[in-house]
């Protein structure tokens, strides 16, 4: 099977960015897919292999908060594990399709802005997963998300971040995706996290083949 083409999110970011609105093509982009108008690349029916690689520990009711989860293919997979999942992405069209999609679900799916989150998710979450979002924002924005997404773990808790991975010292060229740099990713460990791991692994038949898997925690 074929994996969808990223030539649409990339027309429709360009045309946002362009004017002045760097997050507004992903509701374009999941309203056109559904539709029929266009095709979002990473809407693909498996959880993330790089997330489904790493050996979490049971939820037990925990909570886990799933960053720009779309239509919710790592948010069920978190919930699966036992955890008490709220899932967030700035595009209701995405939101929606989540719901549809996996009806009789225990994830809390909601419409939010990474840029302007709840005020009660500050350290709140025993699990938080970032994957293949940041890197979907420009350079424009990208700090103050990479600080915001650590802001979310609880005291004790564990980020985990997936992204495609660039050796370049800058994360420019055309995207979306725009590659994370080793500084960037280091960058998730403000706010009082601390690295635990940071791994450059393989994906083989992808048009990004090497990915960033980083490990965080809050003492």
């Amino acid at each position: 099977m074929t994996a969808p083409s990223a030539g649409d999110a990339r027309r429709l970011a360009a045309a946002s960015l362009a004017a002045g609105d760097p997050t507004g093509w992903f509701e374009q982009l999941y309203a056109a897919s559904r539709s029929g108008q266009a095709e979002v690349p990473w809407d693909v029916p498996a959880p993330s292999a790089h997330l489904q690689s790493l050996d979490l520990p049971a939820g037990d009711g925990r909570r886990a908060l799933v960053v720009g989860c779309g239509p919710g293919r790592d948010a069920e997979y978190v919930a699966a594990l036992g955890y008490r999942v709220t899932a967030f992405d700035i595009s209701a069209t995405a939101i929606d399709l989540a719901r549809e999609r996996h009806p009789g679900t225990t994830v809390d799916y909601v419409v939010a802005d990474l840029l302007a989150p709840p005020a009660d998710w500050r350290r709140a979450f025993d699990l938080v997963l970032e994957s293949n979002n940041v890197q979907a924002l420009p350079t424009a924005i990208r700090t103050a998300a990479i600080h915001t997404v650590g802001t979310f773990v609880a005291p004790g808790g564990t980020l985990i971040v997936l992204a495609a991975a660039t050796v370049r010292t800058d994360s420019g060229g055309d995207g979306p995706p725009w590659p994370l740099t080793r500084a960037e990713i280091d960058a998730f460990a403000g706010d009082g996290l601390q690295p635990v791991s940071v791994d450059n692994v393989g994906a083989a038949g992808t048009s990004l083949p090497t990915r960033w898997r980083a490990v965080f925690t809050r003492p």
